[in-house]
């Protein structure tokens, strides 16, 4: 009894795939290749959501697209080409590392660089300055023994 509680409740726990029977398409092949695709593909509404888990309107409207590309022929790269033309670079998943992005992939690596090198030249020039100590004159170091004394 409480066995089969547990596995009635896990089974109700598991998120539903927001691919509605509708939209399937009747190739299985093609249908794998439509699965495989929306999962590189963000949900505009959800943010960080692929389209294939998304139960938004316009994650639908793009699972649709999506598959009338497969369905028309586009080849994979085709169809996400026809997609990232009409929705921008924002709707893959995984972005390009060329064109703009290049800056923002190098970015982080540089900055990282250039954090290093600041505290390396920091590090350095402060032990630089606790090196140049100077010796007192003999005149000095007797009036410091008089300021001492009092």
């Amino acid at each position: 009894m409480i066995r089969a509680l547990f596995l009635s409740a896990a089974l109700i726990a598991t998120p539903a795939l927001a691919v509605q029977p509708n939209e399937v398409l009747s190739d299985p092949v093609l249908e794998a290749r439509a699965r495989a695709l929306s999962k590189d593909l963000r949900c505009l509404v959800c943010r960080n959501e692929n389209i294939d888990d998304s139960n938004a309107d316009l994650a639908r409207d793009l699972r649709l697209l999506l598959r009338e590309r497969l369905v028309a022929g586009d080849s994979d790269a085709a169809a996400i080409d026809y997609i990232v033309a009409r929705y921008g670079e924002y709707v893959l998943l995984n972005p390009t590392s060329k064109g703009s992005n290049l800056l923002l992939w190098i970015a982080g690596p540089l900055m990282l660089l250039l954090g290093g090198g600041i505290a390396f030249a920091y590090v350095r020039r402060r032990n630089g300055a606790e090196a140049a100590v100077v010796e007192l004159s003999a005149e000095e170091e007797k009036r410091l023994a008089e300021i001492l004394k009092k």
